[in-house]
């Protein structure tokens, strides 16, 4: 499956480009249409399927967000990205580990939108709801998912860290605009609160209160409606991630993946 390095890290890129296209239709609709933007990733590839071309460019999305969520897993599992085994490595894979989880769902949404398997952005608007739902049915699901909602935590205090240090340059290559670490560090800012958002609920619905709303990427942003100029803010920042994920489509630095990353590694 992933023998040819380059055609993968291609893929990854394409995933990087979609991951873009989410979060700039995202932060636009919050902006605009604050009711849509509850919808999440469900409005944005609801509104995309009415552009033209839009079914193309949903399968591109769905193929490269699957290839991102890959790639994530294997940065948890093999460790690609050389983050290590002590404490501070093991949490960065916890939370590719999460981000893989949650850009396989958005995956599966846009396949969805673009096989016309969801209709309307209102019958997909609970997606990860239903995803989480039918996961705390199962055995020790509830465990499963307070699992992934800490990975979620820990991913917004990694994307917290990235946002003051901006770590994030160490994976962009030469050649990359000046003006995309200004734009990354608000990007990344902006994800660490609704990243936060969405872990503790997580954690809520598995572990604390068990009819606690499990909150998705427009559900946790529009949280903060009330709070007015945070929300303002925070809607931009999600804008200026996309676009920055846009340029490190292009510039990011992917390592090669061989079939034996798949194997677990702790050394």
């Amino acid at each position: 499956m992933v023998d040819n390095s380059e055609k993968f890290r291609w893929l990854v890129r394409l995933g990087y480009a979609a991951r873009g296209v989410v979060y700039v239709v995202l932060g636009y609709l919050a902006l605009t249409t604050a009711s849509e933007a509850q919808d999440g990733g469900d409005a944005v590839f609801d509104l995309l399927r009415g552009v033209p071309l839009g079914t193309v460019v949903l399968w591109l999305m769905a193929l490269g967000l699957l290839a991102y969520a890959i790639f994530k897993f294997i940065s948890a599992i093999g460790d690609v990205q050389h983050h290590g085994s002590d404490p501070k490595g093991l949490m960065k894979r916890v939370g590719d580990g999460a981000s893989a989880v949650a850009h396989t769902i958005l995956a599966f949404a846009a396949c969805q939108y673009a096989s016309g398997s969801s209709r309307d952005s209102s019958a997909g608007s609970e997606g990860s709801q239903q995803v989480a739902g039918s996961i705390l049915e199962m055995p020790l699901g509830d465990l499963v998912i307070g699992i992934v909602g800490v990975g979620v935590v820990v991913g917004a205090l990694m994307q917290a860290k990235s946002a003051i240090t901006a770590a994030f340059m160490n994976h962009v290559g030469p050649g990359a605009p000046a003006a995309v670490e200004p734009i990354g560090r608000l990007g990344h800012a902006a994800r660490a609160v609704v990243f936060a958002i969405i872990g503790w609920s997580l954690v809520q619905s598995a572990w604390l209160e068990s009819e606690a709303q499990i909150k998705g990427l427009g559900d946790a942003l529009m949280s903060l409606r009330e709070s007015g100029t945070l929300y303002t803010v925070v809607a931009i920042g999600l804008l200026l991630f996309g676009i920055f994920s846009l340029v490190v489509a292009r510039y990011r630095i992917i390592p090669d993946v061989h079939r034996g990353d798949l194997k677990p590694s702790l050394h």
